[in-house]
């Protein structure tokens, strides 16, 4: 699996710890620095990219958080059959007894009214898709989805198990930053005093709670 540095969502990053279960955390995997992978989330959809060939060592995507229990289903909807190129996106689903990769082509997309087409992974799916990737066995450890190849993927509606995954719009810093004159530091926004500062960071702290709510 490939573990993506966190990067931003719509107006807030992702920089604080303790982001509650069934979450998407978008970010890319960049080891050599080239800047060319980007994921970023617009409701509703998860913008991957990787604007660089692609035998370059990168991808773009999102770690999967609080998965817990075994494979049972998996599902993203593209914004055009297009978009899938090879087995990008993917899934990579970490079990116990190993890594398992589900492919856009392992599957039988169903084109939806609208020209989006969904790619629904299960037994029945895959074996209907040719049996090209086996279904996970053993307990999940961790899970993501992601784009390696060169080109770009508008993902939405995106589940494991069931259970649809959005990303978590999360403060950057938090209240405790405005202490000991913490709030004279900041430019953007730039606070009159340690109280609006504080109050502006608890603000920031209950949106994401409410967007994590309602999803």
């Amino acid at each position: 699996m490939r573990k993506f540095t966190i990067t931003a969502i719509a107006v807030m990053a992702l920089a604080i710890t303790g982001v509650a279960s069934a979450a998407l955390v978008p970010g890319v995997f960049d080891p050599d620095h080239t800047g060319c992978p980007t994921a970023t989330y617009s409701s509703p959809w998860l913008h991957l990219a990787k604007n660089c060939a692609t035998t370059t060592n990168a991808a773009a995507g999102a770690d999967i958080t609080g998965v817990t229990g075994t494979f049972t289903s998996a599902s993203f909807t593209l914004a055009s059959t297009t978009q899938c190129q090879g087995g990008s996106p993917r899934f990579d689903i970490v079990t116990t007894v190993k890594t398992y990769f589900l492919g856009c082509n392992n599957v039988i997309p169903v084109v939806n009214a609208d020209g989006t087409a969904t790619y629904t992974f299960t037994a029945a799916t895959i074996a209907a898709g040719g049996n090209q990737v086996e279904v996970p066995t053993g307990t999940i450890t961790s899970a993501d989805v992601l784009i390696d190849v060169q080109g770009t993927a508008d993902l939405r509606d995106i589940t494991l198990n069931d259970v649809k995954q959005v990303p978590v719009p999360v403060v950057k810093g938090n209240a405790n930053q405005c202490k000991h004159g913490g709030w004279k530091t900041f430019t953007n926004p730039h606070f009159k005093n340690q109280g609006q500062c504080v109050k502006h960071m608890n603000a920031l702290k209950n949106q994401a709670k409410h967007a994590l709510k309602h999803g």
